[in-house]
């Protein structure tokens, strides 16, 4: 078989199939970073309009104890009511620049009688690491506190706490742990309290805006996509020297390769590998 009829073989067909499986996936996985890219310019558009916003009210931004949109994350609310000191839990397995630690959660009494759960900053483990050896007190009486908007968090399977710890900020568990009612929508990391306190666990800080490396590993998958392609028209025409080798054509296009080859200027390494050859 001459010529490019060997193309319409089983054989290449079967190369020809997976090729393209092969760019599918491929593609596929570009996209897939294109959406994840898209999500992350999200993320960054919320905390460019929100976090340095002007606070609202609680009423305004969340009108329902289950109100929360995503695109008011971040955005500061200021709430007024009483700490309830009792209630203040821990959420365990929480890092701070790789250090291990817990997050401080006091749930504020409003004037209502709603409870809105407050994520006043994070504290080291302590020496016993199932427990910090001190928390910083929330101050007593009425306290007005400017918090930033976050959504609750899921049950996590196999993730467990006892006594006055959580595993994660999951509001329905809190609420019905408080028994009383408590705005189940979204929670807040505290930006600041007055009174303040002379000591307060460390304070949340503002996100990196980073969109991450994205559409740089998209660009590589659609590459790999193309160049299979690349390679397979690569192959052909090597099977296609190999089938017509005989052909006096193609005779003379080997024969001119080969000239072309032997003229082109050697280079250093090529060099020292013919010497090393030639004393060993």
């Amino acid at each position: 078989m001459t010529g490019w009829r060997f193309l319409v073989s089983r054989q290449w067909a079967g190369y020809l199939a997976l090729t393209i499986i092969f760019a599918v996936v491929c593609s596929g996985l570009g996209m897939w970073q294109l959406a994840r890219r898209a999500e992350a310019q999200v993320e960054i558009s919320r905390l460019d309009a929100n976090f340095d916003a002007e606070p609202v009210s609680l009423a305004e931004a969340l009108p329902t104890l289950e109100s929360f949109d995503e695109d008011q994350k971040w955005l500061p609310v200021e709430l007024t009511g009483t700490y309830l000191l009792d209630e203040e839990l821990l959420v365990r397995n929480r890092s701070l620049n790789i250090n291990p630690g817990f997050e401080v959660l006091t749930p504020l009494l409003l004037a209502n009688g709603d409870v809105f759960i407050v994520d006043r900053g994070w504290v080291p483990t302590g020496e016993d690491q199932n427990s910090p050896d001190a928390v910083p007190a929330a101050p007593d009486g009425q306290v007005t506190v400017v918090v930033r908007l976050k959504q609750g968090e899921p049950v996590l399977a196999g993730r467990s706490a006892s006594g006055n710890q959580v595993a994660t900020i999951n509001l329905p568990d809190i609420a019905e742990r408080l028994g009383q009612d408590t705005y189940t929508g979204a929670y807040g990391l505290m930006k600041s309290e007055d009174p303040a306190p002379a000591e307060r666990p460390t304070a949340v800080l503002r996100p990196v805006r980073d969109e991450g490396p994205h559409l740089s590993y998209a660009f590589q998958w659609f590459v790999f996509a193309l160049m299979a392609f690349v390679g397979l028209g690569w192959a052909a025409r090597q099977e296609f020297r190999t089938v017509n080798a005989e052909v006096p054509q193609e005779q003379e296009r080997a024969a001119e390769r080969a000239r072309r080859q032997a003229a082109k200027p050697r280079s250093d390494a090529e060099i020292e590998d013919e010497l090393i050859d030639q004393h060993s």
